[in-house]
Formats: structure tokens, C-alpha cells, sequence
């Protein structure tokens, strides 16, 4: 991951904030809200304590660069951080709450990890629409063998919209303006660079070690 990559995610944070509206916010975060009982963790939690916690749409160019980095992360930080998505679909972006909806969807079919891998791998084929293009989604949830009826059922379920909702409203109150936007454990961050990304969650590794030892 380069500095460009970080420069987008600044670009697109800063027009996040201008869609929202200017929001207190930021630093420290009660912990129960940063990560709740039924956040979707990437993979297996890891052993520190150490959370990493995106929240992420689905539409956003910058989510979709930092991707790369998120998943070299997973596998260099593997057993010792537990990974936490969590929605944000940005106002303004037509497919942003529909495909997190998707997402939620698959969830409940153990398939979340895949159909977010998807969203990104393909997001230059339905981002920046005028119109929600869901069938697009479904498509997808085809190519994943998953249970369609169930999977249509979840889509049309106010329950499931009403999940990631939650999650968006949770980011309000906790500053987030833009995506993607990350904490290490309770703390907002916002590392310009790679290096100091994984400066971060070596300090935090760091101190957890050290309050365990």
C-alpha cells in the first residue's frame, strides 16, 4: 500500500464529512460501541485483546483501496488481532446501503467474509450508479451457492436494513464522517501512512502484552 492509497482515503473521508454534515466526535469511544455483541469479526478473533474496527461502505473508492492493506493485515497480524467490519453506506451513493444489505444477508448464511471480498473485487462494475442495481447483488449471492429463497427473505427483511442502520447510527455517535474509518480498540486513528497504520497496532500489541505480563 502506497501514500496515494492514504491520500484517497483523506479525499474521500473529507467528502464523507461534507455529505453528513459536521459532526462532534472522535478519539476516545465507549468500547460497547465501537464493537457490539453481534459485530462480524474477519476470521478468527486474535489472542491480545487488540481490535482492529472498520467501518466501511461498500461504494467507497477509498474502502475499496484500503482493502488490500486490510487483508495484508489480516494474514501479517493472524492470532493476535481480531478484525471487525462495520457498516457506514454513505448518503449520496445508490448502491452503498443495498449492498451492505446483501452483506448482511449473506451473513446469515456464514458467507459474509465472501460476499465482502466480492463487493470489492467487482465494485468498478456497480459503483457510482445513478440507480440501486440489487439484482447485481443477487447475482452474486447465485455465484455463492447460496440459498436463494433464504437470502431473498433476509433482502426484504426491514430486520436486515434495520442491522445496518444500527450499525451507521453507531458510527454517528461515535465521530466517524467518512470512510474508511478505523479504531484500534476504543481509539479512532488516522494513519497517513502504512508504517504508521502498523506502528499503531504494535503499540497497541505492545501494551496489551504489557498489562497481561
Amino acid at each position: 500500500m502506497r501514500l496515494s492509497v492514504f491520500v484517497v482515503v483523506a479525499l474521500v473521508a473529507v467528502l464523507g464529512a461534507a455529505l453528513l454534515g459536521s459532526r462532534s466526535g472522535g478519539g476516545q469511544a465507549e468500547a460497547a460501541d465501537v464493537v457490539r455483541q453481534d459485530s462480524h469479526r474477519l476470521g478468527a478473533p486474535g489472542s491480545s485483546g487488540v481490535t482492529l474496527t472498520e467501518f466501511l461502505d461498500f461504494e467507497c473508492e477509498a474502502c475499496r483501496a484500503a482493502y488490500p492493506l486490510v487483508e495484508q493485515l489480516r494474514q501479517d497480524y493472524a492470532g493476535r488481532v481480531t478484525f471487525v467490519v462495520r457498516y457506514f453506506p454513505i448518503p449520496g451513493h445508490a448502491n452503498s446501503t443495498p449492498a451492505a444489505v446483501a452483506v448482511q444477508a449473506a451473513s446469515e448464511q456464514g458467507q459474509l467474509e465472501a460476499m465482502y471480498q466480492r463487493m470489492y473485487q467487482t465494485q468498478e462494475q456497480w459503483g457510482e450508479q445513478q440507480q440501486p442495481t440489487p439484482e447485481v447483488f443477487r447475482a452474486m449471492a447465485v455465484e455463492l451457492g447460496l440459498d436463494m429463497a433464504a437470502f431473498d427473505a433476509a433482502v426484504a427483511d426491514p430486520a436486515t436494513a434495520a442491522r445496518v442502520a444500527s450499525d451507521f447510527e453507531d458510527g454517528i455517535a461515535l465521530g466517524v464522517q467518512g470512510t474508511p474509518t478505523f479504531f484500534v480498540n476504543e481509539e479512532k486513528i488516522q494513519p497517513a501512512t502504512e508504517q504508521e497504520f502498523r506502528a499503531l497496532l504494535d503499540q497497541a500489541l505492545a501494551e496489551a502484552e504489557g498489562d497481561n505480563s
